[in-house]
């Protein structure tokens, strides 16, 4: 069981960068075990994958959308899991997840994952 929670959102203007944070909590080595990714969802649309990691965070993996721009990372020593988001677009305005899954790779299918966190709203503004 991993508890996850994110931290970071806000009102930025449009160029402006913002880095969301997770923090995962569960018992013992259980964070470095999952593969972890990063969704969004935006009023009347689906949640849809932004970036993913791999459990060394060696590999990682972007949308179209957002590659170039935004840098997933993570760090097993502090259970954390972050998202820089930079030259940020006003279309990138939605509430951000934090999710980890026991996947053997890192998928861009939101429902391979399985313990989410309860979202941190991003609204850039034009």
């Amino acid at each position: 069981q991993v508890q996850l929670v994110e931290s970071g959102g806000g009102l930025v203007q449009a160029g402006g960068s913002l880095r969301l944070s997770c923090a995962a909590s569960g018992p013992g080595r259980s964070f470095s075990t999952n593969n972890m990714g990063w969704f969004r969802q935006a009023p009347g649309q689906e949640r849809e994958f932004v970036a993913g990691c791999s459990r060394s965070g060696l590999s990682t993996y972007y949308a179209d959308s957002v590659k170039g721009r935004f840098t997933i990372s993570r760090d097993n020593g502090k259970n954390t899991v972050s998202l820089q988001m930079n030259s940020l677009k006003p279309e990138d305005t939605a509430v951000y997840y934090c999710a980890a899954t026991q996947a053997i790779y890192v998928p861009r299918n939101r429902n391979e994952y399985d313990y989410w966190g309860q979202g941190t709203q991003v609204t850039v503004s034009s």
